[in-house]
């Protein structure tokens, strides 16, 4: 994904437009990408500063192309690649070698006069006799811990031209959205594909059924978080492509500003055709649904028999779709919410939900590091199921929730 460094818009009465590259006017882009491609298939063994530059020669007679653009290709072109790393402090120890050998002999000269008698070749030629490398090889691993100097090892790449400028285009949405305070999501047929995304994603959202028997998904942005809003920000990014990749949907979002109040509006839908890959699940921040679900496996627990987002709860125009649901061989059943990032506003909202599915046998999950504690002080009035909620660490524990159920 792009940085908010690599972040291009343009501004329109208050509305933000990301930067798009689109058929026609930018046709020729097509041709550069191909180039880009071929630079990065070619590259191994490159470094990422060496690559970079030529990916800005590509573009050295385009007036269409501004440079946070172009670094936005490259940091694109970076994530579908592997680069060597130094592993254990090496490149930082071989400089102190080669530092303080040399230190003896400075200054070092292109070539000696009677004032500097030691020539820059015949140092390093010592240095390698000492480290028993040639100087190619020292010299290409001095720096070797430095992002700039990092070698390409392989490029993945993308299947073509094409699906690099789609992914362009939707990486500049995702940097939009990093200075979200909210986004709300219209939907119908695939509510239930960008629900379980939104949830595996971690984003605080409250669900709602409109009259024409549509979905309002209104979820928290990474502006309205108390703290962790840069890994909050990550994942409504990461939401966004498997949003554009689902059907018959639209979406408002507003996007804080420097200037303190001003907002502007982001709004996108299915009919703008951006072009994105369905992310896997894996690329999600899922690990504390994913670990818990691995750690019950199939078989039972106690009786208790785990399946994950298997119903969706309605009532009236509020919708209910827990994390799981726990079913036991005598009838029981018990749905599983996980709380992670939240606000005061998304509580209370998470409150009025849950307490009007409240005849319903409902074991919150809340993990420790929120700032959860605050926040329900100041609430008006708790319900008990929130205040006797599962509180953890860092993962769920078996034993935990088992003990949990029976209190139920």
């Amino acid at each position: 994904m792009l940085t908010r460094e690599h972040a291009i818009a343009d501004y329109n009465r208050g509305q933000i437009i990301p930067d798009r590259l689109i058929r026609g006017p930018h046709s020729h882009y097509l041709q550069y990408a191909q180039e880009m491609l071929e630079v990065y298939r070619k590259g191994v063994g490159k470094t990422r500063h060496e690559l970079h530059l030529d990916i800005h020669k590509i573009f050295r007679d385009e007036p269409d192309c501004p440079a946070r653009r172009i670094d936005a290709f490259c940091k694109l072109l970076d994530d579908a690649g592997v680069y060597d790393r130094d592993i254990g402090g090496k490149a930082a120890n071989l400089r102190k070698k080669v530092f303080r050998f040399s230190a003896r002999f400075h200054p070092l000269v292109k070539e000696v006069d009677r004032f500097f008698e030691h020539r820059e070749t015949d140092i390093k030629a010592k240095i390698a006799a000492e480290l028993g490398k040639p100087w190619e090889e020292i010299e290409k691993n001095l720096f070797a811990d430095v992002t700039e100097y990092h070698r390409l090892r392989e490029f993945a790449g993308y299947p073509g031209p094409r699906e690099l400028l789609s992914r362009y285009n939707v990486a500049q949405v995702q940097a939009a959205l990093y200075r979200a305070v909210e986004m709300i999501v219209w939907t119908g047929d695939d509510f239930k594909t960008i629900l379980r995304y939104a949830k595996l994603a971690r984003l605080m959202h409250t669900i709602h059924r409109t009259d024409e028997g549509r979905y309002r998904i209104h979820f928290d942005g990474p502006a309205s978080v108390l703290r962790n809003t840069r890994r909050y920000g990550v994942n409504m990014a990461k939401f966004f492509p498997a949003l554009a990749a689902c059907r018959d949907w639209s979406m408002h979002a507003r996007i804080a500003t420097s200037r303190k109040g001003f907002m502007l509006s982001l709004q996108l839908s299915h009919r703008d055709r951006l072009k994105s890959h369905f992310p896997p699940l894996e690329e999600f921040d899922s690990s504390i649904e994913e670990n818990f679900a691995e750690k019950w496996g199939s078989e039972k627990r106690e009786g208790w028999t785990l399946s994950r987002e298997g119903e969706i709860l309605y009532k009236e125009q509020k919708v209910f779709f827990p994390d799981f649901v726990l079913q036991h061989d005598d009838g029981r059943k018990v749905y599983l919410e996980i709380i992670g990032f939240w606000t005061p506003q998304y509580l209370k909202s998470k409150i009025e939900t849950l307490t009007a599915f409240q005849e319903h046998n409902i074991l919150i999950a809340v993990l420790e590091s929120v700032e959860g504690r605050k926040g329900m002080e100041k609430a008006d009035t708790i319900p008990r199921f929130f205040t006797d909620a599962l509180r953890f660490k860092s993962s769920l524990h078996l034993k935990d929730v088992l003990s949990h159920l029976e209190k139920l």
